[in-house]
């Protein structure tokens, strides 16, 4: 006879392995796994799946529905993602994140009524050349997660590509196979790397011809995305944003994420490529700050006119599920909104990724206080990040130089370069935060920190500048003397730029590089990415677009190449080669050609469209 003793041994055991195979989902941790009331109660979970009548799903109710996507490499780790389904549409409930729950606890009956059945998958790591499984695992998902799966697959060598997929526990339903990436160690001597950067994806506005062209052309090492990654609208159109309102609550959040990872560029890119990602200011409310958003500010009037959520219930709600659908690390177990980090890619660079939208940014532009934002720009209180992060941000740089890593690349959402756009004040960027950009010049300048290079996104345009502390150093225009570093930033995959004909828009490019100091090439027509190439004795720029985005098409036009010398600072001259395809460069010309590569034929041609977006 058992012994009822015994028959709650056997329980507490399946309860104990049910729990650590939850644990192997990095998602019942997000946001946190140290605090029990930031993370969802793994154990109860586990003992809802056993109760008397929870029937499973069978794994021919379930699919892949979001392909899979990799991302924050370690030269021994990486981040695995997938989405394992009984259809695409996310999980309605937001219980989850309100009321009285504590912060992330998903230990509520409502939820355990709603879904007393969860996933069991198993993943693999393999070489490709070979098959040989070198890291595996199993874990569960519910609708908890939204049915979201990330796993960190460990014990793999450095700078190594690898295959990886999942499998439904216990059936041949699998993922797609996927592509990753190791970082190479801290210490390695690299000839080489190669980071294709993009930002500002909005789907209603455009395909995301962008990520196909740069996935198929198979060039780079990492996918790096600045932040818009979705945007919260409610845009129309034939790719008409869903759900059809504004973002606010965590459903809201999810579906949208779910939409935008249906895109098949996106699905490619993400399957082939580890991501480095980062937010702007879209992935919650346009123009948000510590404690607000354009769209939303924290009153009552604005709580009763748009969307009945606070500004803090309504980040919570989006943080919560870009966590739950990107490939991404947490990376400090006691602070949830943060995702600045770094990453040393072997003795050649440090990838020092920023969060100068919601961690704790001081007011912004928010379209009804520009004046206000103006007067106050230069005052020493204002931060971009909050005095945690900043102060972060400049030890990474003092170490990032005396570890004797040759480039610091700067992952960063907004325009970093003093320009001055004659049309208005944009306090958004940060020319906003004159102090916080005095700031960190300043400790770059005395500290002789070279080859300081600064990624940028956000304004749908592209602008490359010479890095330079203008009224404090002298600087010569001509030759890029008294620089200190670079800025790259690009324009958009899908977002609109400048809305209008490609005469116009490069005539208005002359005007911008002609009346700042420090910018060297703009262009606002075209949508697009550019690829870093970046080794011992010089880094490498080279601008690509797409000639129109309101069709999926894998049109890629090269727009302009730049170059930097390790220790020189400044932009090579003449800039660009003294020549561009579009835009305007400062002691250049412009020679347009609309010779395009088809990157699915890899044929070139003279190509033309006569429209630029969706019509949304």
């Amino acid at each position: 006879m058992v012994k009822l003793a015994d028959l709650g041994l056997v329980a507490e055991a399946l309860v104990g392995f049910a729990a650590a195979t939850f644990n192997g989902n990095l998602n019942y941790a997000s946001p946190s796994r140290r605090h029990s009331g930031m993370g969802i109660d793994v154990p109860h979970v586990s003992r809802r799946s056993l109760k008397r009548g929870a029937v499973a799903f069978q794994a021919e109710e379930l699919s892949f529905t979001h392909g899979v996507a990799s991302g924050d490499p370690y030269p021994e780790s990486v981040i695995l993602w997938t989405r394992v389904a009984p259809s695409l549409e996310s999980d309605t409930s937001n219980i989850t994140v309100e009321g009285p729950v504590p912060l992330y606890n998903h230990d509520t009956q409502t939820y355990i009524n709603a879904d007393p059945s969860p996933i069991c998958v198993d993943w693999s790591v393999f070489l490709n050349e070979t098959e040989e499984v070198v890291s595996s695992g199993q874990g569960y998902t519910t609708s908890d997660i939204d049915y979201t799966v990330k796993v960190e697959a460990t014990k793999l060598k450095p700078f190594t590509t690898y295959n990886y997929q999942f499998t439904i526990c216990g059936s041949n339903i699998t993922s797609p196979v996927g592509r990753t990436k190791t970082a190479p160690e801290a210490n390695a001597d690299l000839l080489e790397l190669k980071l294709a950067v993009f930002s500002c994806s909005n789907y209603p506005n455009g395909y995301f011809n962008a990520y196909g062209n740069a996935a198929r052309k198979d060039e780079q090492d990492y996918f790096v995305h600045l932040g818009d990654y979705i945007y919260e609208g409610n845009a129309k159109g034939e790719r008409a944003h869903e759900p059809s309102k504004y973002l606010f609550s965590l459903h809201d959040y999810r579906t949208r994420h779910g939409q935008y990872r249906t895109d098949p560029d996106l699905q490619l890119a993400s399957q082939n490529f580890a991501w480095i990602t980062t937010w702007d200011d879209h992935e919650v409310s346009d123009n948000g700050y510590r404690d607000g958003s354009s769209a939303l500010n924290n009153t009552e009037e604005s709580f009763l006119n748009d969307g009945f959520v606070s500004v803090d219930q309504r980040k919570m709600n989006a943080v919560r599920a870009y966590f739950e659908w990107m490939p991404i690390r947490q990376i400090d177990l006691d602070d949830n909104l943060r995702v600045w980090r770094s990453f040393q890619m072997g003795n050649l660079l440090d990838l020092i990724v920023l969060d100068t939208r919601n961690y704790d940014r001081s007011i912004t532009s928010l379209d009804w206080d520009n004046d206000y934002i103006e007067q106050i720009s230069n005052d020493a209180s204002r931060s971009l990040m909050g005095s945690h992060q900043e102060n972060w941000f400049y030890n990474q740089l003092s170490r990032s130089s005396n570890r004797g890593a040759t480039w610091r690349i700067i992952g960063n959402q907004i325009v970093f370069s003093s320009i001055a756009e004659s049309s208005s004040f944009s306090g958004d960027n940060w020319n906003g935060y004159v102090a916080n950009r005095n700031r960190t010049l300043k400790h770059l300048y005395d500290n002789h920190i070279s080859n300081t290079v600064f990624l940028a996104g956000d304004s749908h345009q592209n602008w490359v500048s010479d890095l330079v502390w203008l009224d404090e150093k002298p600087y010569n225009v001509e030759t890029g003397d008294g620089a200190i570093g670079v800025e790259f930033a690009g324009t958009a995959v899908s977002s609109t730029g400048y809305n209008g004909l490609i005469a116009p828009a490069r005539e208005q490019a002359q005007k911008l590089v002609t009346e700042n100091k420090v910018l060297q090439w703009q262009d606002g027509y075209y949508r697009g990415y550019y690829l870093l190439t970046i080794a011992p004795e010089k880094l490498e720029a080279r601008y690509y677009g797409s000639p129109s985005v309101a069709t999926r098409n894998a049109w890629d036009l090269p727009l302009a190449n730049f170059t930097v010398l390790a220790g020189a600072n400044e932009l090579s001259r003449p800039v660009a080669g003294g020549s561009v395809e579009a835009g305007f460069v400062k002691g250049g010309a412009t020679n347009p050609t609309n010779v395009t590569l088809n990157t699915e034929t890899w044929e070139w041609d003279v190509v033309g469209f006569d429209k630029m977006y969706i019509t949304t």
